[in-house]
């Protein structure tokens, strides 16, 4: 005599469309920016726990006060706030790039991909006209008793505190500041920068494949969202970069 097992299977999600019914791909994307977002936060925790341990600190207001094109005028935080605002507008494309894809409007996501890779190139090109100014510019810095001109580099700070009485072509003189600054700064921002440039690879690859018909041929545009996740990714991460350099 044979006995039939039966086997019932339990529906456990009954609310419309199952948040676990996700696209391989998708998820290990998710999986990638949780571990990307442990490194930097990492990395600020760890600088966060310097900037706090020392006595003094260089001035936002007074480290980044350039801007292209204006010689020596004192414009804090105005450069960086338009590196900002080119990197807010290029997420703003990738969403509309993304939408594109759901519609399988094929030229719509190669304008706001190719939108997205000039705002990405336009930040690169800030950061790295930033970066020379810092390292190329002159600061009259008092050491020893004499006053000697640097530039901003991983082992020389120029942005201490102010000797006072002692100024130098009209502008203050200053002690040398804690070296760790530009270890941070340069290291942060060129890992962030780094994210950007491969951020702008993906987006000319997925740029590529949509106008070969690659993802008009699959029927779907998947990959256009996954790259879109990066990219919005890049761009949040750089709003905790602006806040613990520029800002604080």
């Amino acid at each position: 005599m044979s006995t039939t097992a039966t086997v019932h299977q339990t529906k456990w999600w009954s609310g419309g469309k199952s948040p676990f019914n996700m696209e391989y791909g998708k998820l290990m994307m998710w999986y990638f920016l949780m571990s990307d977002a442990f490194t930097f936060g990492a990395f600020l925790i760890s600088y966060g726990s310097i900037r706090f341990s020392q006595n003094f600190w260089p001035d936002p207001n007074v480290v980044f006060n350039a801007f292209p094109g204006f010689g020596h005028q004192n414009l804090p935080l105005a450069f960086v706030s338009v590196m900002t605002f080119i990197l807010i507008i290029s997420s703003v494309t990738m969403v509309l790039a993304v939408h594109a894809g759901h519609n399988g409007d094929k030229k719509g996501v190669m304008k706001w991909l190719a939108w997205t890779i000039v705002g990405g190139l336009a930040f690169l090109g800030c950061q790295a006209w930033e970066w020379h100014h810092l390292i190329t510019g002159e600061h009259a810095v008092l050491v020893n008793g004499k006053i000697e001109i640097w530039g901003q580099s991983m082992s020389h700070n120029p942005w201490g505190a102010i000797a006072e009485g002692i100024a130098y072509n009209g502008e203050h003189v200053r002690t040398p500041g804690p070296v760790a600054f530009g270890g941070y700064f340069f290291g942060i921002t060129g890992f962030h920068g780094f994210h950007v440039f491969t951020g702008v690879i993906i987006n000319t690859i997925m740029l590529i494949m949509t106008q070969k018909n690659v993802f008009q041929n699959r029927g779907h545009y998947q990959m256009i969202e996954k790259a879109g996740l990066y990219w919005h990714f890049v761009d949040l991460v750089w709003v905790f970069v602006f806040l613990c350099f520029y800002l604080i």
